[in-house]
């Protein structure tokens, strides 16, 4: 079973980019990020079109995440991340899908940093850790997917010295998405690939993905029942290249049946 996340950056703009790549990969669960688009715009029969059932919390021009399975539609759990009643960004959304415990996130981005929404992206990462240790304890297998907006080490973004100011480099940063993973979860991408620089974004400007200037700020955290059943991971870079793309890549893993 293949599990993907995805910046859309814009779900119907990139409505072509979507489709041809699911057509193409067939992944089994996808979560997606940054639809960009109010909960009526959502478009759901393009969706069931190319064979998947869909959940999805939407916001007008920002935000927004949603859940595809074509091995059975999402039962849904929650569209809010616990912890912040006033919060109401569309960044979260979680479902069981196929006995498997699936948490769809986009963490903010926090820039400029430091500032009122570095302040945000960070009380927001706390929030996810008290929620992660939660999701953690339970019994079935779980992932958390999503663009989290930040490069846990030097070997995660090109040239490491120009970023060290921006919030998703800062060490406050790099110390919460620790803080997280010493939870216990895997950091799937990176234990398959150790030592290999491998990238989820390249920007638009200054021809980043033709020089390999990327960063790698997506990723699935597994809990232990889901690791062990972890056989491959990787990115679909080539997705970057393809015309009026977004600016993340299809990042994802593949999972040995129970």
């Amino acid at each position: 079973m293949k599990i993907a996340t995805y910046n859309v950056n814009g779900v119907n703009g990139r409505l072509p980019v979507l489709l041809r790549w699911l057509k193409e990969t067939s992944p089994h669960i996808v979560c997606l990020q940054e639809l960009k688009a109010p909960q009526e715009k959502f478009p759901e029969k393009d969706i069931n079109d190319a064979g998947y059932d869909a959940i999805w919390h939407g916001q007008k021009s920002w935000n927004g995440v949603a859940i595809l399975s074509r091995v059975g539609k999402p039962e849904e759990l929650r569209r809010v991340l616990p912890g912040d009643a006033e919060d109401t960004h569309s960044r979260y959304i979680e479902a069981t899908v196929h006995n498997i415990l699936i948490g769809c996130l986009y963490l903010p981005n926090g820039n400029p940093a430091p500032g009122p929404k570095f302040d945000y992206k960070l009380g927001w990462f706390e929030r996810l850790t008290v929620h992660a240790k939660k999701l953690f304890e339970m019994k079935q297998p779980v992932v958390l997917a999503g663009d989290y907006n930040v490069m846990p080490t030097e070997l995660d973004v090109y040239k490491p010295e120009r970023w060290v100011n921006d919030a998703l480099f800062r060490p406050e940063t790099r110390a919460a998405f620790k803080k997280l993973v010493d939870q216990g979860w895997t950091d799937s991408l990176r234990k398959l690939h150790p030592g290999e620089k491998i990238y989820t974004f390249w920007d638009y400007f200054r021809d980043a993905y033709g020089r390999d200037a990327g960063l790698r700020i997506d990723h699935l955290l597994l809990n232990p029942k889901m690791d062990k059943r972890l056989i491959a991971a990787g990115v679909d870079r080539n997705v970057r290249g393809w015309e009026k793309t977004s600016d993340h890549a299809p990042t994802w893993i593949e999972i040995k049946d129970e």
